[in-house]
């Protein structure tokens, strides 16, 4: 006996079918697709798009990110939020001037979001507490205290913005735990003879891996280049054997290039030498070691054909007006002086757009997307060639000048206006002057 026949089941006849279940339409916002690093190249034309005064800015950048540690040790925070926290203040300081924001306001609110994203939440009331008790330490206070009633206010109003800034891409890396692997494959737990020396070098990794964090460089580089180069650099401070560190070096198997990794050394470098009392390592070794260092890395450089700034363009960079920003407004703000009244809005206002703007974080979904949307607004034409016969207008003729009556033609004005009539006789006193002496005869 043959089975019975299975019929595939009737749709509803008041549901769409199951091909049918999605409609197809355009979405009710735009898509914008975060993008985690940035070039050199780009951060340039970034800051020099809102004024970047690089004197001032740099002083700023190195007291939010020092600001941002201290309150981190105060509160007893892991040290991820500290790398979370100073990437959310890059990302928001190359983008707002600092005429419309403080440092420390933004320092604050970056730490208080990095709380929230890291899992290690401490309200707004307590990191401002924690940053007025290392301020001032003779006026201790309590985080129920009224006068940060305010800054909390501002903080949490700030908080939006610097989402909307971040794209709502909460990706940071965290060199430290990949640090640490590093340096016990270098120096084995087994052999105590070299555990004093690699204790050592690992006390000052530790603290250079903070100190990246004043720089640019972790808005640029991936984890394995931050860490390849802090291995490089520390070697290269404590005079270590070549050999020991030269399986880092094939970049290729740690999923990165030479040239970032020697343009990370340059930048701790450059740090290192401009400003060694901001940081933690440049005090420890005499200026003119790290200049040394400085020009046997440049030489390196040099001598392995590589740029400066990994994928620089010489031919890219646009003419960006120059518009230097003025003294910073804020400078006492109501997270820094609680006298002040504080504010949830905020003054930097993004261009309308309409609709509602999404953040997608899988690339090739956005551009399926962007390409179904387009059927929905792209216009398409047709072009058609049509021959249209036009008649040609007769010249119109050209009007006798009248010899009896002087006009501007007979003195030699306008040659070379002869399709235009002569002025009309008028009685008036906006009328010519021959006209007026004629009427003013006529009348005798």
């Amino acid at each position: 006996m043959a089975p019975p026949a299975v019929n595939p089941p009737a749709s509803a006849s008041n549901g769409p079918s199951p091909e049918n279940a999605n409609p197809i339409g355009p979405p009710s916002g735009l898509s914008a697709i975060p993008t985690r690093y940035s070039s050199e190249q780009t951060l340039r034309q970034m800051l020099k798009s809102i004024g970047y005064d690089e004197a001032r800015e740099d002083g700023y950048r190195l007291k939010g990110i020092q600001l941002i540690d201290s309150v981190r040790q105060s509160l007893q925070l892991p040290v991820k939020t500290f790398d979370t926290a100073a990437i959310y203040y890059h990302k928001f300081r190359i983008r707002f001037p600092s005429n419309e924001y403080n440092y420390e306001d933004v320092a604050l609110a970056a730490l208080f979001v990095a709380c929230k994203a890291e899992d290690t939440i401490k309200k707004s009331k307590e990191i401002l507490c924690a940053a007025h008790n290392l301020r001032q330490p003779h006026e201790h206070k309590t985080p129920d205290d009224k006068i940060f009633e305010a800054p909390s206010r501002f903080t949490v109003g700030l908080e939006r913005h610097i989402l909307e800034t971040i794209g709502f891409d909460f990706r940071v890396q965290y060199p430290q735990k990949l640090l640490i692997k590093m340096v016990r494959k270098l120096f084995p737990l087994g052999d105590r003879s070299k555990q004093a020396e690699g204790e050592r070098f690992l006390h000052v990794t530790y603290d250079m891996s903070i100190d990246v964090y004043k720089t640019f460089a972790p808005v640029k580089q991936t984890t394995f280049t931050l860490v390849l180069a802090i291995l490089e650099l520390t070697a290269l401070l404590m005079d270590m054997d070549p050999a020991k560190t030269s399986e880092f070096k094939v970049t290729g198997a740690w999923h990165t290039e030479r040239a970032c990794v020697l343009e990370t050394v340059l930048d701790l470098l450059d740090l290192y030498t401009q400003f060694p009392k901001s940081t933690k390592v440049g005090a420890r070794f005499p200026l003119q070691k790290l200049m040394d260092v400085k020009i046997d890395i440049n030489n390196l450089v040099a001598l392995e054909k590589h740029q400066r700034y990994h994928g620089w363009c010489d031919r890219c960079v646009p003419d960006v007006v120059d518009a230097r920003s003025a003294t910073p407004g804020s400078a006492t703000s109501p997270a820094t002086n609680p006298s002040l009244p504080g504010s949830g809005s905020v003054k930097r206002k993004r261009a309308a757009s309409e609709g509602t703007q999404r953040f997608v974080f899988d690339a090739d979904e956005a551009r399926r997307e962007k390409d179904l949307v387009a059927r929905h607004f792209d216009d398409e034409y047709e072009e058609h060639e049509v021959e249209v016969e036009e008649p040609i207008k007769e010249p119109e003729p050209r009007h006798p000048s009248r010899s009896n009556h002087p006009s501007h033609r007979s003195h030699g004005y306008n040659h070379g206006d002869h399709g235009w009539s002569t002025y009309p006789r008028s009685n008036t006193r906006h009328g010519h002057h021959n006209d007026r002496y004629r009427s003013r005869r006529a009348g005798y």
